[in-house]
């Protein structure tokens, strides 16, 4: 059987729930309390696909494949099911979340052990497909491309159908170039290709010379790399501080012939497998775990933001949900906002304030953030709250908080005296912190004769904000009612009007911070730089998005992480170049929504200007050469068309001070996505390379258009890895494109 097969090669083969799913069974889909249907859902044969019937008129059948998803949720964890089933039927309930825009699948099983049973099946294949090296996907693309163009599977190849398969593998040739293929095959002059004459095919097709020119310069025992001819690799190209011992590690974890392995010799095989894992990735792989000092104060640390994060959508009239926010946190965010109004029934709500964006239910965000808070990263969730409630209901938000949060909740500060800097991402572990008005200073919270029950504080922030959406709501120097209840929970991050850097220097503790509209903040970016740094360099500060951008667009992060801004607030659902930047810059550290600052920025001493960038004790200038060899197995953009084959070319951008941001692209290549080659080299000048970020952006090139995106990948130049390197590509959203690469070789050297 197929199945046992491809099960095998996932090392799942004999294992009781991969059997269940290939089995398949029936599942109640949940829509409304009105709209739950009983349908029928198998793993298909290839175990990566999963089928479903359909009542649609001319889709009975349907199907996704398991790379589409996301992640599979056990329980009532979706808004869907905690809105639309019984909390008795928790346990039969499950949800299959996936990448992108795609509605959630919300599930119901027969039985407890059902449920499980999908759950546990899922997230096995899942887990097993992220595992696979990216040479592995390959194989298992093309195989599935072939099986595709196999129409009649009968298990031969016809040349029309090698011209439908190379169509479908991005690649178009003429009626010559796929009859002398199909002929260089053809053995048994049979007019189809089958078995060995496939292999032979398939050989032909993956052949990279790219790959034997490099093996080549170094092969040099028995037409083979021994040790030490993969040692001189190391060294010479890859510029690694590597001995005999990294390189007998590397045959023994990458070689897959064993008389190969056995003489200590690596094969061409074993070198392209090398190559496509996460040791020839451009990554620093010391830098895909926490390697940075995390004990620092919290100030001096970049802190993955997100604004109005409970929109799914446009700032005006798109939904407000729970989902929003758990996307936000499974992407590491740690610090997201909620925009809080008084709700019906006395229950707090929160939504974007006289807009029609919808309602979702304060308690309900709360419940959500516990969950799904530390499920990436340990380190500590800033709430930031925009309240506009009366007392009463503040005084309920206090209550769901500590209710829900329990000990998590940052409630007075940590020690027995009055603090005089931050605490580290490191002593606040696993803790929430609330970020909002309070009545009082810090102080208060050492003492006892604090008894007010309310008062009145300025609400310059959340009327500066509605002012920003366009709407005329309350002047800056409006007053607001504050529950002590919600005061008292405000302890690290009080919200205070900013009155410029002299004032914030003389008059403001180190835990108050003020917020900023990226107007204000680039105009003092650009004429008060240095003061900017400084005034990071013992309290926080928060950017957001002008209010005009209703369509939920970004501004561009960089200018603010330049000046030392930790908490840079962007529009997470808005899959675009800022968002792609935001992603690269907190790719490292273990994607743990945390990235200390360049020391330069936490120094007292420093002079540090972004604008005026000279060489000082913020690195050495250094020369970035990039050269772009090749690409594999690009996606086509346009799948409805048959004939639609990419046209690729690749830029590569630097995002950085302003002396350094350049951009640099290659020629296009004509319909051939499956593997062009361009052998182009770029170099750019870097003046301050620890504020550095590098953007590879692959294009199908329009004459009459806009270029569309294929792919995208983007992470600091600190983290890159020298040498001859795959890159992988992640779509608009940020997910990985299974099998799609760019290979390239890098240098990131000493300038003269």
């Amino acid at each position: 059987m197929e199945a046992n097969g491809t099960a095998g090669k996932m090392g799942l083969e004999g294992d009781s729930d991969l059997q269940f799913l290939l089995i398949g069974g029936v599942l109640l889909k949940i829509r409304s309390n009105s709209w739950k249907k009983s349908r029928f859902f198998r793993l298909q044969e290839d175990c990566k696909t999963i089928w479903h019937e359909s009542q649609r008129l001319f889709k009975k059948n349907q199907s996704f494949s398991v790379d589409d998803i996301d992640s599979v949720r056990m329980g009532r964890q979706s808004e869907g099911l905690n809105k639309h089933t019984h909390p008795n039927d928790e346990e039969r309930c499950f949800s299959i979340i996936f990448k992108g825009r795609k509605r959630n699948l919300d599930l119901m099983a027969c039985s407890n052990d059902e449920a499980k049973q999908w759950v546990n099946g899922l997230n096995k294949i899942i887990n097993n497909l992220r595992n696979l090296s990216r040479q592995q996907k390959s194989e298992h693309w093309i195989i599935n491309c072939m099986r595709k163009a196999d129409k009649n599977a009968d298990n031969k190849m016809t040349l029309k159908e090698l011209k439908h398969f190379l169509r479908q593998i991005n690649v178009e040739c003429d009626d010559t170039y796929a009859e002398d293929i199909f002929k260089k095959c053809d053995k048994s002059n049979s007019g189809t290709l089958e078995g060995a004459e496939i292999e032979h095919f398939y050989d032909l097709l993956t052949h990279r010379e790219e790959i034997d020119v490099i093996y080549g310069n170094y092969a040099h025992t028995e037409g083979q790399m021994s040790a030490n001819d993969l040692l001189d690799f190391l060294l010479n190209e890859q510029r690694e501080q590597a001995t005999m011992n990294d390189a007998l590690k590397l045959i023994e974890k990458h070689e897959i012939d064993e008389t190969a392995k056995q003489k200590k010799h690596m094969t061409k095989d074993g070198f392209l497998m090398y190559l496509h894992t996460e040791d020839g990735s451009i990554l620093n792989p010391a830098h895909k775990r926490v390697y940075q000092d995390m004990s620092q104060p919290l100030n001096h640390y970049y802190i993955s933001s997100s604004h109005n994060t409970y929109l799914m959508e446009d700032q005006l009239r798109g939904p407000s949900s729970t989902e929003a926010y758990i996307k936000a946190l499974m992407k590491s965010c740690r610090c997201v906002e909620l925009d809080c109004w008084d709700g019906a029934n006395g229950e707090p709500v929160i939504y974007h304030g006289y807009t029609l964006t919808s309602k979702v239910l304060f308690r309900d965000v709360i419940k959500a953030v516990k969950e799904y808070a530390f499920k990436t990263s340990d380190y500590p969730v800033i709430l930031s709250l925009e309240n506009h409630c009366s007392v009463e209901q503040q005084k309920l938000m206090a209550h769901h908080m500590v209710a829900i949060l329990g000990d998590a909740l940052v409630t007075k500060p940590l020690g027995n005296t009055v603090p005089a800097s931050f605490p580290s991402p490191e002593e606040l572990k696993g803790k929430f912190i609330i970020k909002g008005k309070r009545m009082n200073k810090l102080e208060a919270a050492f003492t006892n004769n604090n008894t007010v029950e309310e008062d009145t504080v300025s609400e310059e922030d959340e009327a500066a904000d509605c002012t920003e959406n366009g709407q005329k709501t309350k002047s800056k120097k409006s007053k607001m009612k504050l529950a002590k209840e919600l005061s008292d929970l405000v302890v690290y991050c009080k919200s205070v009007h900013f009155s410029g850097f002299e004032h914030a220097k003389d008059n403001q503790a180190f835990y108050e911070m003020s917020s900023f509209k990226e107007s204000k903040a680039f105009n003092l970016a650009d004429t008060s730089a240095n003061a900017f740094m400084h005034h990071n360099m013992d309290k926080l500060s928060r950017i957001y998005p002008a209010g005009s951008r209703t369509d939920s667009s970004n501004y561009n992060p960089v200018p603010m992480w330049n000046v030392g801004c930790q908490i840079v607030a962007l529009n997470f659902q808005t899959p675009h170049k800022e968002m792609h930047i935001n992603q690269g810059r907190f790719l490292p550290n273990g994607f743990c929504g945390y990235i200390l600052k360049p020391e330069f920025q936490r120094s007292l001493s420093s002079q540090f200007n972004p604008n005026t960038p000279t060489e000082g004790p913020w690195g050495k200038k250094k020369v970035f050469h990039v050269m772009i060899i090749s690409a594999q197995q690009l996606p086509k953009i346009n799948k409805d068309k048959h004939n639609s084959i990419v046209d690729p070319l690749v830029r590569v951008e630097i995002h950085g001070v302003p002396a350094d941001n350049a951009s640099k692209e290659t020629h296009y290549i004509n319909n051939n996505g499956f593997n062009p080659m361009w052998n182009e080299s770029f170099q750019f000048s870097i003046h301050v390379p620890e504020l550095t970020m590098v953007r590879f952006v692959v294009e199908d090139y329009d004459a009459t258009s806009q270029n569309d995106l294929v792919g995208q990948y983007c992470l600091p130049l600190t983290s890159i890895h020298n040498g001859y390197r795959h890159v992988p590509l992640l779509t608009k959203r940020g997910d990985v494109i299974c099998s799609a690469g760019l290979f390239v070789h890098l240098m990131v050297l000493d300038a003269a």
